[in-house]
């Protein structure tokens, strides 16, 4: 069973002099469940814009991206966000949480958008990644490492069917890196979901047993770089 399926994917964006500058052209690609993949790329090839509109933070110009059997592109804006918070946990590469509120604020802010704040679930998934002892702190008083503990935590929180990995030891040193991504593989494993994680790191990547190189996934033939990493 695929949790991903999309198939005749476009999507571009308007430079400054008003020209359409495409940026993905997907014909196909599918992620079943439980699979785990990691998705090389360089700056400019796209990666980041195509988990953008996986995560349906973007719409495509055109074809379809179905997450757990759902066309995103079909579903109005409420239902897309219902859909996103159900089934789709993001690791953003600036983790992105929410700095006015502590670790444990964070994670169950993410969980009330799905099934409901779960504040037992909550503490044992901060106790899982290591930071009991962390959870009325801040991500200002957190370093980087335990801030993408948090993230990783928010984003499994509500069981999805799919983990999104931008980059998400991008801005970790060497063992923090390989603790994160040993944390991230796991916590998937025990809840189900399926990985796709975006690298350029020749150690991350090493890891997966199954790698797929961006140019051989996206077919616009001169990405610009800056316009979707």
């Amino acid at each position: 069973m695929n949790v991903i399926e999309v198939a005749d994917l476009r999507k571009s964006y308007r430079a400054p002099d008003g020209a359409r500058v495409p940026v993905l052209n997907v014909p196909q690609f599918s992620l079943g469940k439980g699979e785990q993949l990691a998705l090389q790329g360089g700056s400019g090839s796209g990666k980041t814009t195509f988990l953008n509109v996986l995560a349906g933070i973007l719409l495509p110009d055109s074809g379809s991206v179905r997450i757990a059997g759902q066309d995103l592109a079909r579903l109005r804006e409420a239902a897309r966000d219902r859909l996103r918070a159900m089934h789709v946990g993001y690791v953003f590469q600036t983790f992105n949480l929410l700095q006015g509120f502590t670790a444990l604020e964070n994670v169950l802010l993410a969980m009330s958008f799905g099934h409901g704040a779960d504040r037992g679930r909550a503490r044992d998934l901060l106790a899982r990644v290591g930071l009991s002892d962390r959870a009325a702190y801040r991500p200002r008083q957190l370093s980087v490492g335990q801030q993408q503990r948090v993230a990783i935590a928010r984003a499994v929180a509500n069981r999805p069917s799919v983990i999104l990995a931008d980059e998400p030891t991008g801005n970790l040193d060497r063992t923090n890196a390989a603790a994160a991504l040993a944390l991230i593989r796991e916590l998937c494993g025990e809840v189900g979901a399926a990985l796709l994680l975006v690298s350029h790191d020749n150690d991350v990547l090493s890891a997966f047993d199954r790698t797929l190189r961006m140019d051989e996934l996206n077919r616009v033939e001169s990405p610009v770089a800056g316009a979707g990493r």
